[in-house]
């Protein structure tokens, strides 16, 4: 067979080159059969329930050593529906009454037990239902002989093929073996994508066909620079990436000496180069890659991957941790930002025709306030361990703002009132990502104390354009004069009033709009951490002032292409002086 070459997104910069591991959901069809044998219907039954417990060990044990003790829990919980007589002799009893298959008997045991708990006003009991369903859906697998995947016990370097990857997932890939993975679905700015470049593992997404066009055990490149996917490549061609791969690497070497630099433009001007982060883990990435501090703590990861909110007390852990580790340097952490591409099973949400447009975000912490205020607490008793600053997500309206910052001083009285320490110097932000709030920035920079520009979402509110849809990625065009215009109000807004203005938006390590933030007088760039210190060695060699007097040819251009034509010929000029 010859080799194949597929198209994607580059999300995610690098080179792997490794056996395809299909990730796939199996479809489980479930028949209804008279049985012969009664005794070995039983027994195969008995069979399944066993095989599901063996894995369940071994997924708790990995979870535990790889992801800590909260994620192993939800496998012992698992265990425990596994092994409950409640729900086992009822199947057995069906088996052996009606006389029909184990899988049968199975599903129609469980799904009564599922609608009974779903049916009931009680968090516990619906989070029940989400065991049930997870775990004889593991046991109806292995009686119709299927196979589901789990991206935790991978064992041996892969490449991951998948139609998409939830969040969850990309959070519970092992790095150690999975070197990279490309999906048919996604852009630049879905989650998978930002997660790959925090976990620093090469990803191409939006090819469209993967999963169609690469079969299990292939070996495959990826070269997540060019967004390139070769299926069943030559020896010439594995000898050709290697020696790509070894270039790029040579080239992040020489990035690595920057690590203990200040982030100073040519002409002496410094501006801060922090980090988008999703868990404690990732501080790791953001310390040996020079980040000047965390520009964005993503805190839903803490919310996702297991059957219930966490307590008030898992949150403090966490945001105590991550401030420790930064010892004094800024930490900008976004309080629960849900909806969109972000689901909670266990919340209960109704299903939303335009989710990234829906009840989400500030808006779902407004309504939800019980699960607000126990973030804001465990925020609050944290912040002297560090140099916190909170910002709110989605802000649309001043209104929203007012009532989510009064929110947080109420529970800062109560901690006060209780005797628990709390910061007085907490700055309190907000997220730009709604064209309305950029365009009244002028007005929102009197009451909070910094802005964070969201481009990903900022960028698809503008041109009206989902950024989970690659059949209309073109439009997302962080070099669009619209764009640039409202960072511009934003930037100026803030500098009015004495503010700050930072960006967490992916745009802020893209390396044409760089020079264009420098001129536009961005105060902080918060990007993935693999991306720092190239964008370190970029601003070093960048004049702040020659930027600045580019800044009103630019914004009159009328077209994304023609900016990106004008900065990479500015900046080879650069080179060239």
């Amino acid at each position: 067979m010859m080799a194949q070459s597929l198209k994607g997104i580059g999300a995610s910069a690098g080179i792997a080159i490794a056996k395809a591991y299909r990730l796939e959901e199996p479809e489980l069809v479930v028949e209804k059969c008279v049985i012969d044998s009664i005794e070995a219907e039983v027994q195969r039954f008995d069979a399944a329930l066993k095989q599901s417990s063996s894995e369940l060990e071994q997924i708790k044990e990995h979870a535990f050593k790889e992801l800590g003790e909260d994620k192993a829990a939800i496998f012992a919980a698992h265990l425990l529906v596994l092994s409950d007589p409640e729900l086992i002799n009822p199947i057995k009893y069906n088996i052996k009454s009606e006389q029909v298959n184990a899988e049968f008997a199975l599903d129609e045991v469980a799904n009564m037990f599922i609608g009974m708990f779903e049916a009931m006003d009680n968090e516990y009991m619906k989070e029940r239902a989400a065991d049930i369903r997870d775990v004889t859906k593991r046991v109806l697998a292995h009686l119709l002989g299927v196979t589901i995947p789990n991206p935790s016990m991978i064992s041996e370097e892969v490449i991951i093929i998948a139609a998409d990857l939830t969040p969850s997932d990309t959070a519970q890939l092992n790095r150690h073996y999975v070197k990279g993975f490309t999906t048919d679905i996604g852009g630049r700015t879905s989650h998978s994508a930002i997660m790959a470049r925090s976990l620093e593992i090469p990803a191409v997404v939006g090819t469209k066909t993967v999963t169609a066009e690469i079969e299990n055990g292939v070996l495959v490149i990826l070269d997540g620079l060019t967004g390139t996917v070769i299926v069943d490549p030559s020896a010439d061609m594995v000898k050709e990436y290697e020696a790509k791969k070894a270039t790029y690497e040579a080239q992040k070497a020489e990035w690595a000496k920057l690590v203990n630099e200040p982030t100073v433009s040519k002409d002496g001007q410094h501006v801060e180069l922090v980090a988008n982060i999703g868990t404690p883990e990732d501080i790791k990435g953001v310390l040996e890659n020079g980040g000047e501090g965390v520009g964005l703590y993503r805190t839903e990861f803490l919310y996702m991957g297991r059957t219930q909110l966490p307590t008030e007390e898992e949150q403090f852990d966490a945001y105590k941790t991550v401030l420790e580790r930064m010892e004094g340097k800024p930490v900008v952490v976004r309080t629960l930002d849900i909806g969109g591409d972000k689901e909670l099973p266990y919340l209960d949400l109704p299903k939303e025709m335009n989710p990234f447009l829906g009840f989400r975000a500030i808006r779902l912490c407004l309504e939800m306030q019980d699960m607000f205020r126990t973030q804001l607490r465990a925020l609050l008793r944290a912040s002297t361990f560090g140099n916190l600053k909170i910002m709110f997500p989605m802000i649309a309206t001043l209104g929203e703002f007012r009532q989510a910052k009064a929110i947080l001083l109420e529970e800062k009285a109560k901690l006060k009132a209780e005797g628990i320490a709390v910061s007085e110097t907490i700055e309190i932000g907000i997220m730009v990502e709604i064209p309305s709030t950029a365009v009244m920035a002028d007005i929102f920079a009197k009451e909070v104390d910094f802005f964070s520009i969201g481009t990903n979402d900022l960028i698809q509110y503008t041109m009206a354009a989902d950024r989970m849809n690659e059949r209309v990625s073109y439009l997302y065009q962080p070099y669009n004069p619209a764009i640039l215009r409202l960072v511009k109000m934003v930037i100026d807004a803030a500098h009015k009033e004495g503010k700050w203005a930072g960006m967490c938006g992916e745009m802020a390590g893209d390396e044409v709009a760089i020079p264009i933030l420098l001129g536009l007088g961005l105060d902080e760039f918060s990007m993935s951490a693999s991306s720092i210190l190239q964008a370190r060695s970029q601003l070093l060699n960048l004049s702040k002032a020659e930027m600045s007097s580019i800044i009103e040819q630019v914004l009159n251009m009328t077209t994304a292409e023609e900016v990106e034509r004008l900065i990479k010929e500015i900046e080879v000029k650069e080179v060239l002086v």
